[in-house]
């Protein structure tokens, strides 16, 4: 049995109004997941990874500049920051913290900063870095996939990035999830 033609018009009209809301329905549906979604963590294509081959020469006023070389031979943390970054100062004073504890050594790349700048920010908020390299045109945060500041990366004694973490943490995050991977990327190398 075929259907008249005012049949088949109202069938598509009704097809055809269908689809905004259709589209709608996705879209909604898309922003309340993305609104109440809590993994907020940002793949790193280079986890497991070699970092990437770099020489960084040191901030004015410090002695050592940083290079892949000195990220091979044992765990450590490498925290990309700058003075201008308001979020580095949220996560300072934990680094220092870290530093004192002599956890792990931690190395910095300041991120396009001025030295007086840096100079400045690691006297006001305490100097936790053991190397410091100055990235003043961003080629090696861009080798290394930096997205935005901060940003934390554990290293494993190999020279691999084991771990990344993107923005400041917290004590929280710093002992869920960042120290874990040291811990056993340290015990691992003892045995």
């Amino acid at each position: 049995m075929t259907k008249d033609p005012q049949s088949r018009a109202s069938t598509r009209v009704w097809l055809i109004g269908l689809a905004p809301v259709s589209i709608f329905a996705a879209l909604a549906a898309a922003f309340y997941w993305g609104l109440w979604n809590k993994d907020d963590r940002l793949p790193s294509t280079l986890i497991g990874k070699q970092i990437p081959e770099f020489v960084l020469p040191p901030i004015d006023g410090r002695g050592k500049g940083l290079s892949s070389a000195d990220l091979r031979g044992e765990v450590s943390i490498v925290n990309v920051w700058a003075s201008w970054c308001i979020p580095c100062r949220v996560e300072m004073p934990l680094l220092v913290e870290l530093a004192e504890a002599d956890t792990v050594p931690i190395h910095g790349i300041n991120y396009r900063d001025t030295p007086t700048g840096a100079r400045g920010f690691l006297q006001e908020l305490g100097d936790p870095y053991d190397h410091i390299g100055a990235d003043r045109n961003a080629r090696v945060a861009i080798d290394w996939g930096v997205y935005g500041l901060p940003e934390t990366f554990v290293i494993d004694a190999q020279g691999r990035i084991a771990y990344k973490h993107v923005g400041p943490f917290s004590r929280e995050i710093l002992e869920r999830d960042i120290l874990p991977v040291v811990r056993k990327l340290q015990s691992e190398g003892a045995s």
